[in-house]
């Protein structure tokens, strides 16, 4: 289209219409109250951790019942503090950890869980 140069009066108007203004909604209190500020909060109970020698005992059963001929226990002198690996063929002695490392070992067996996770 051309321009004959004439003007156009445009009217003035809002495009954007006005809402009504909504309600304020009530809300129902819900779920659990937490501490008040300046109060802690209780303690967690941790949970029990299983005793090393039974944590071996039940990565002894993994092993045996998935063929792998690996065995451990707790060296007896050093108050649970230590687990040897031992050779199935003749009892020897052939590797030792620190328990504290036994989660680190049951995972690189390929034993994961709730009990080998929680005594890291």
């Amino acid at each position: 289209m051309a321009s004959d140069g004439s003007t156009v009066t445009i009217p003035a108007i809002s495009l954007v219409h006005a809402s009504p203004v909504p309600k304020a909604a009530v809300v129902q209190p819900s779920g659990k109250v937490l501490p008040q500020p300046g109060n802690p909060a209780p303690a967690a109970v941790p949970a029990a951790t299983p005793p090393v020698r039974a944590q071996v005992a039940l990565l002894n059963k993994f092993l045996n019942d998935s063929g792998k001929p690996d065995q451990f226990r707790v060296d007896p002198s050093s108050d649970d503090k230590l687990i040897q690996q031992i050779n199935p063929a003749n009892g020897e002695v052939i590797g030792e950890f620190p328990a504290g490392e036994f989660a680190a070992l049951a995972r690189s067996l390929g034993i994961s869980g709730v009990s080998v996770d929680r005594h890291a």
